[in-house]
């Protein structure tokens, strides 16, 4: 059986762990299949690609200092990408002040394009967020946001890119 958990999100509430084989869930979130293989890019393309911030907090689950990333204060009309794959993944209509020192997001444009997996390390339960396509972290998302969905996504700057548009 696969040891590697992760959050269903149509389960969000209840906080109810699963593996991959048990992902049968009607949820849309709960689309990867065991083994299923993301993205083959190694750690040395990474480490190429990537500043050793975004390799840092994309690459090593780190986290940015907060009240110092590029996007927390940005408002413009636009979408923000993962910046190791170009996954769309957040629109600035769902982007909120959180007070948290990082962008904060009530939606993503997809949830599809996420992955939320639990996340006990330094001596908390929070719920991490990926980019499904390349693994990449992003932050972390919790139950305190303003409706309508009442989530608030805390992503890192340096992990995303920002593209405007008039949308």
């Amino acid at each position: 059986m696969c040891s590697y958990q992760l959050q269903c999100r149509g389960c969000f509430g209840r906080q109810n762990i699963i593996s991959y084989r048990q992902l049968h869930h009607s949820r849309r979130l709960c689309v990867l299949k065991d083994g299923e293989q993301i993205d083959n890019t190694t750690d040395e393309e990474w480490r190429q690609k990537l500043t050793d911030q975004q390799y840092y907090v994309c690459r090593q689950h780190g986290t940015e200092m907060p009240f110092t990333g590029d996007l927390l204060h940005n408002k413009k009309m636009g979408v923000y990408s993962c910046v190791c794959c170009q996954s769309k993944l957040f629109s600035s209509t769902a982007k909120f002040d959180s007070g948290s020192g990082w962008p904060s997001f009530f939606k993503a444009i997809n949830e599809e394009n996420l992955i939320h997996r639990v996340d006990k390390s330094n001596g908390m339960t929070r719920i991490e967020v990926l980019c499904r396509k390349c693994n990449s972290h992003l932050g972390h998302v919790f139950a305190d946001g303003p409706e309508p969905t009442g989530q608030r996504y805390c992503i890192n700057s340096v992990s995303l890119d920002f593209t405007e548009t008039k949308l």
